[in-house]
């Protein structure tokens, strides 16, 4: 049998060669990503680039995937690492025809002038729901954004006088450890389960706007058990990792809600620390609610992770073995 040598091509035609620069990045490290993963090559020339190989399909998904990075450049948006592999996942997962109307979305600048924007479809419907609704719940595997985003979305609140304070808590619960073993009063021990709240303010906001913010009152990161009985009037409000709060814990956060407030809950189901015989508070007021006028539920999947690429890897391989293991427990009940 004759061996087919075809081999398939494809031409983006560019302005000029420092447009060529930004779609396959410094030392083509964008450009080698997308060679890899689609068994392709790609070439710059006088005119723009050209893209090769010896499938069609894989060539022509290539052909999209540096199309839309084209025109995202030229409206500004920066072509990242995150971003390519965001379209080349998309592109490899048949659901590019959603990734391609995907525009980043500007919320705020950091401490260091850097944009935070929305990566992902995913992370951009979330900023959505946070803009219309007065209640968000996000639910979505760790890396996704759910945290720092809303704390990115408060901070601009914040800096538009849109609110008068910024409110974080987390329910302090054990996972493995013992809060009495370790050193410190009452504040140390629930300090490292705030971390990662004062890092985001950190991060947006710079140490000593943060601090002076704090001690005027203006910001405040405490404990779950901390809000019972206030009403919580002119705030942002956010419940990080709230599958650890359970069904009494979150009805009297919701219900802390004021006037003039916002409030977001995140959190990620498969990674709750309660006793086995308790509902998670998460879940069950996510489903309670989902109907109910004013309130926004959205789910964020894998494909809105931004941490390592090795992250979302490692969330598949446990989502396949939940699926299995789910398939053979219901095998085991039918026999």
């Amino acid at each position: 049998m004759e061996k087919n040598n075809r081999i398939f091509e494809k031409h983006i035609e560019l302005d000029s060669p420092e447009e060529a620069l930004s779609l396959l990045g410094a030392c083509s490290c964008h450009g080698d990503l997308v060679e890899r993963a689609l068994s392709v090559d790609c070439e710059t020339t006088a005119e723009g680039m050209v893209i090769r190989g010896p499938v069609r399909k894989k060539v022509e998904a290539a052909a999209q995937i540096f199309d839309r990075l084209h025109e995202l450049c030229r409206d500004g948006t920066p072509v990242t690492e995150q971003l390519v592999r965001y379209l080349l996942d998309a592109a490899l997962a048949d659901t590019f025809s959603e990734a391609e109307l995907f525009t980043p979305d500007l919320i705020c600048v950091n401490a260091k002038g850097k944009p935070v924007l929305s990566k992902t479809a995913g992370q951009k419907n979330y900023i959505e729901a946070i803009r219309k609704h007065d209640l968000t719940f996000a639910i979505g595997p760790a890396g996704t954004g759910k945290t720092y985003l809303s704390v990115a979305m408060a901070v601009k609140a914040f800096r538009d006088h849109d609110v008068s304070r910024i409110i974080l808590t987390r329910p302090a619960v054990e996972a493995g450890e013992n809060l009495g073993f370790l050193p410190g009063d009452l504040q140390n021990k629930v300090d490292p389960y705030m971390r990662p709240l004062y890092d985001s303010l950190n991060d947006l906001m710079g140490y000593d706007a943060y601090h002076r913010h704090l001690e005027r009152g203006e910001i405040e990161v405490s404990p779950l058990a901390y809000m019972r009985g206030r009403t919580l009037d002119d705030a942002f409000i956010i419940l990080d990792e709230a599958q650890n709060s359970t069904r009494e814990q979150m009805k009297m956060f919701l219900t802390r809600i004021g006037y003039n407030a916002k409030a977001v809950v995140t959190g990620d189901i498969t990674q709750i620390d309660l006793p086995r015989s308790t509902r998670s508070g998460l879940a069950d007021a996510a489903a309670l609610l989902k109907n109910v006028e004013g309130i926004a539920n959205i789910e964020l999947t894998e494909r809105d992770v931004v941490r390592n690429p090795l992250v979302q890897r490692i969330i598949r391989a446990y989502e396949k073995a939940d699926e299995k293991r789910m398939k053979n427990r219901r095998e085991g009940y039918k026999r």
